[in-house]
């Protein structure tokens, strides 16, 4: 028995060294994010599931948003992979890449990738970039890339210093649907249709015929606003797109207060005299027919039809609240009930002119006076939105 001992303890050793040989070596894979980015809060979620799962994955994690290390590594990895623009979530897997993410196939996708590099078969380009330098933290380490303390405090003239945190999406909400509700484009066909109604003696149709025409407006509002929306959530926060929507920003203030100041008679610019007459007259044949369906039917269009050429005139509120809007990690309803909350603000004085006039039988509308202040007050909010999104985005990151 005392012979055979040296042939077991080297059956031992050989079975220890197979066991140790199979155990996969540890695979890395590199998560580019920003730290408010919903659409990368969403994929960290999947990417800890796998990490739970598959016990050899490591992530490795880089915060682009207040890091500039990781920002201009990921810059290095999106021109060696060809993958532009940079837009996060990014992630690498091997020579590989995953940008952007969607519920319904990226998780499989990001799957795919993981079982075929695992057996260790696929080459770490991001390793490759980095070279002999330092490896970069992981299991999420790279997150505390955020300056400890944020200095929330700005200072605006005549109001002193303003603490953000503060404010809250419902109330910017609220603020910038109201002073976009008195854009001088926004109230003039309103003003044309009381104008025809409070001529009928049909006191039911007058009231049916104007309601039509202030929800048809409100809801190519809404189309507009929902498809900006998609715009930039489909993009996943591309960096140079929210870079340029800030530019429109403050292009659109510097125009809005100029305006204010300069102008002496607060009025819309992409309205002509000869396109009002000829939308006065096909408002007039739409009221004057028989039938009221056939009334309510082109009120509607005339409705669709001088929203979209007015749409121009307003678009900056619009682009610039959704995509602070897309900053915050939001259920996808609740991105739709912000929209309807901002076009209800954005609506309220079209809908006190209307209910006001059909109560006295008397047009009241808001004077160049009051338009002019809600000018110059919406083109310091959006200044200072538009300063924000390029330099503090972080700021409006509500969710």
């Amino acid at each position: 028995m005392n012979a055979l001992r040296p042939f077991f303890l080297l059956l031992v050793l050989l079975s220890s060294a197979c066991v140790v040989s199979a155990a996969p070596s540890p695979f890395a894979i590199h998560f580019f994010y920003g730290q408010g980015c919903p659409h990368c809060a969403k994929e960290e979620k999947v990417l800890r599931e796998y990490e739970n799962r598959y016990g050899n994955l490591r992530i490795e994690r880089y915060e682009v948003y207040f890091n500039q290390e990781n920002m201009d590594l990921l810059e290095k990895v999106v021109e060696r992979l060809e993958a532009y623009p940079p837009a996060v979530p990014f992630l690498v897997v091997g020579d590989e890449y995953v940008v952007g993410f969607d519920e319904n196939f990226t998780p499989d996708m990001i799957k795919t990738l993981i079982a075929k590099c695992l057996p260790g078969h696929c080459p770490d380009v991001v390793r490759q970039i980095l070279g002999g330098e330092k490896a970069p933290p992981v299991q999420g380490s790279a997150q505390t890339a955020r300056p400890a303390e944020q200095t929330w405090v700005i200072t605006i003239p005549l109001a002193g210093e303003i603490d953000v945190r503060s404010f809250s999406l419902p109330m910017l909400t609220v603020v910038m649907g109201f002073l976009d509700g008195f854009n001088p484009c926004a109230m003039w066909a309103l003003i044309f249709l009381i104008g025809l109604l409070l001529g009928m003696r049909n006191r039911a149709r007058m009231w049916l015929l104007g309601s039509v025409f202030i929800v048809a407006s409100a809801f190519v509002y809404f189309l507009f606003m929902a498809a900006w929306l998609n715009i930039i959530l489909f993009f996943g926060l591309v960096i140079w797109v929210r870079i340029a929507i800030g530019l429109i920003a403050l292009a659109g203030g510097v125009y809005s207060v100029t305006d204010a100041f300069l102008n002496p008679e607060i009025s819309c610019k992409m309205t002509d005299d000869v396109r009002r007459r000829q939308f006065r007259v096909r408002l007039r044949n739409a009221i004057g027919q028989q039938s009221l369906l056939l009334s309510l039917v082109g009120i509607s269009l005339l409705a669709f039809m001088v929203n979209l050429v007015e749409i121009v005139c307003s678009a900056g509120f619009p682009a610039i609240y959704t995509q602070v809007l897309s900053l915050s990690a939001l259920p996808t309803w609740k991105y739709y009930a912000y929209i309807v909350l901002y076009i209800f603000v954005f609506m309220l004085d079209d809908l006190i002119v209307f209910f006001a006039a059909m109560l006295t039988l008397e047009i009241t509308g808001a004077t160049t006076t009051y338009v002019r202040y809600a000018r110059l007050l919406g083109g310091l909010l959006m200044l200072l939105i538009g300063a924000l999104l390029i330099f503090r985005p972080q700021v409006l990151m509500f969710g």
